[in-house]
């Protein structure tokens, strides 16, 4: 039987107007949390780039509030066989 392991990239976009940040976060399966937001400007990017380590994505979900000016959070679910 195979054993995985699972992360969660977390994409951040908060704005009002012109102005804009996103962010990106990585959740690793020992806990840990990183900003990996200097490594790539889309989460397409950063889905490549784990995928190269063995990541598949396995659920995406959205969360939008657009009650002050406008924040959307992406998380996406991955996983991969765990390491013998």
């Amino acid at each position: 039987m195979v054993a995985w392991e699972y992360a969660l990239l977390v994409r951040r976009y908060q704005g009002q107007g012109r102005s804009f940040e996103v962010t990106f976060t990585w959740y690793g399966p020992d806990g840990s949390r990183r900003d990996v937001t200097p490594y790539g400007d889309t989460a397409i990017a950063h889905l490549n780039r784990v995928g190269r380590e063995g990541w598949e994505l396995v659920s995406a979900a959205e969360d939008v509030n657009n009650v002050q000016g406008s924040t959307e959070v992406h998380r996406y679910h991955l996983k991969r066989p765990m390491p013998i």
